[in-house]
């Protein structure tokens, strides 16, 4: 698996277990590799539709899509 996979993965895990919705920085700081490689990460999230993305402001906050969130037992 690729820095890119890996990254797409433990984002997956951060937004199914924090539901606040999060931005680049913090996603990145949470995963450790850069804002470019996380918002690299973000997009193709996006892009398949397992995110949804509010905007506010100048901000952007990342959530895992609704129908793609597993409950946790």
């Amino acid at each position: 698996m690729g820095k890119i996979e890996v990254t797409i993965e433990k984002i997956k895990q951060i937004l199914l277990e924090d539901t606040r919705g999060l931005t680049i920085q913090e996603l990145a700081d949470q995963t450790n590799v850069s804002r470019v490689t996380c918002g690299m990460a973000l997009m193709k999230l996006e892009g398949e539709k397992l995110i949804n993305v509010r905007v506010i402001g100048n901000c952007k906050l990342h959530y895992l899509a609704a129908d793609k969130q597993k409950r946790k037992s």
